[in-house]
């Protein structure tokens, strides 16, 4: 293998080490209860949407549905729920596409790198924000997630190329829409489907947009983790089902399911994304029409 890809994949191991120290170190301090209470139902939510994002569907949209159809989680605990505990999912798939897919080295560390600086600077930015905020910038997240679902079944988004590489004015134009894509995944904007258009409509092969959004993942996610668990900002056992969900799900679609008709899939993904996101916008404009208390 290349070794400026093996350098990356040792980059991100060691970065998903330090999101498990500094997640042990962290936890310690808080309540028994409170490190524990929510892991089985994240476990079966990791298990499902970790299993979907090996597919290439994206887990933070049904994952964010699901913490709030069930009530798992408090809305402005989802981001950094999401970014620690989905962590393991996307280091795990790194490891698998960015081993098999052929996808140019510049690229791909580039890319990777940019949306790591965007991810580290959005965390900094969403622990500050109030509720309110972040339950608008997730409802408008989760409701262009489900026109992206839709806009694929439908047959809407470019096909792609065959490139696996890109040169010229393409290169840094992708790696500053890495960098801000990247920020978005802090408050629960996912990459994937974002990546694989700006990569489809520069002419890439549909294949070469999996090492580089899964790499990028992989490696911004315990960047961002590590922000939010040191400031407290997540919900410890949903966050640590969601990461051992990981260990199941996607092994599962990596190497036994590997593919499925995945359009059924989406539209049902574009309900429940879409239920999700309108109750979320609808718990905002509550918060604001409700009296301030006496």
């Amino acid at each position: 293998m290349n070794p400026i890809k093996v350098g990356l994949l040792a980059t991100i191991v060691v970065a998903g080490i330090v999101l498990a120290v500094v997640w042990a170190l962290a936890v310690r301090r808080e309540d028994p209860r409170q490190r524990t209470a929510g892991t089985a139902a994240g476990f079966a939510i990791g298990f499902v949407t970790n299993f979907l994002d090996t597919l290439g569907i994206g887990s933070f949209a049904p994952t964010t549905a699901a913490l709030r159809l069930f009530r798992l989680v408090p809305d402005e605990l989802i981001p950094g729920t999401l970014n620690a505990g989905l962590a393991v999912g996307s280091i795990l798939e790194s490891l698998v596409f960015v081993t098999t897919v052929a996808v140019a080295p510049r690229l791909l560390v580039s890319m990777v790198l940019a949306a790591a600086v965007g991810a580290w600077f959005g965390a900094g930015i969403v622990v500050r924000l109030p509720r309110r905020a972040i339950q608008i910038g997730m409802g408008v997240a989760l409701l262009i997630a489900g026109s992206v679902f839709a806009a694929h079944n439908l047959k809407l988004l470019p096909g792609g190329g065959e490139a696996m590489d890109l040169s010229g004015w393409q290169l840094p134009f992708a790696v500053a829409a890495s960098l801000v894509l990247g920020a978005l995944m802090t408050i629960g904007v996912g990459l994937y489907a974002p990546t694989m258009i700006l990569l489809a409509l520069m002419g890439m092969h549909p294949l070469a947009a999996f090492p580089i959004m899964m790499g990028a993942c992989a490696l911004l996610m315990p960047v961002a983790g590590v922000r939010f668990v040191r400031s407290r900002w997540l919900a410890w056992g949903p966050a640590l089902g969601l990461s051992l969900g990981a260990f199941a799900g996607v092994p599962l679609a990596a190497f036994v399911v590997k593919s499925l008709p995945l359009e059924w899939l989406r539209w049902l993904v574009v309900a429940v994304v879409v239920y999700a996101a309108l109750t979320m916008l609808w718990a905002a404009r509550a918060a604001v029409s409700r009296p301030p208390a006496a």
